[in-house]
């Protein structure tokens, strides 16, 4: 096992790094493989519990990760869960290992990955293939998109705190009673904006 003071280095030499590590842990993989050479080996894969001889129900699977039957279906069917063996009852049965990934799969989905995006890391892993790679630029794409995010709402909060102050003074001047015209104000705010910018093309 590589020494834990080795991943804190990396942790405090770059934030994306840090996220990205973060995002790998809670999706169950090996953060340490982004910093050492791939191999065949389990270290770089995503990480399940040992496999015991304890089975479950798609009832009991989809009550022990607390989301429903027919989540526990749709995982199955676009492959972010392995096919569940079939009994002579009929019955769908899943291994205790299961729980941990459907659980991961919740997790993952919170931070903003797809399921689409999830089925193909996990098809590749029960492969025996290693996705931590396709996890690490996952992971950076989410990082920008939360920046996107965040440059937005910042712009549109600057918007609605200067509304809100047109719309202090329309009412202010207005008298009890009066219409203020605040939703009308707003197209003719646009409408100027939009002389302002062909003002300064020419």
């Amino acid at each position: 096992m590589y020494p834990f003071a080795g991943l804190l280095r990396q942790l405090l030499r770059s934030p994306s790094f840090s996220l990205t590590v973060i995002l790998m842990l809670s999706l169950g993989l090996d953060a340490t493989a982004l910093m050492f050479p791939f191999d065949s080996g389990t270290d770089s894969r995503v990480h399940t519990p040992m496999v015991t001889n304890a089975t479950l129900h798609s009832g009991g699977l989809a009550k022990a990760t607390g989301v429903s039957p027919d989540t526990i279906r749709h995982y199955e069917g676009i492959g972010v869960l392995p096919k569940a063996v079939r009994m002579a009852s009929g019955y769908r049965v899943y291994p205790a290992s299961a729980v941990n990934r459907v659980l991961v799969v919740q997790r993952a989905l919170g931070i903003g990955f797809t399921l689409a995006e999830l089925a193909d890391i996990f098809k590749s892993r029960d492969a025996g293939g290693t996705p931590c790679r396709r996890v690490f630029e996952l992971a950076k794409d989410k990082l920008a998109g939360i920046e996107a995010d965040i440059t937005a709402l910042k712009q549109a909060r600057r918007q609605v705190i200067k509304i809100l102050a047109d719309w202090e003074s329309r009412m202010n001047k207005s008298g009890r009673g009066q219409k203020a015209h605040l939703l009308q104000s707003l197209t003719d705010a646009v409408k100027n904006n939009r002389r302002l910018i062909l003002r300064r093309k020419r």
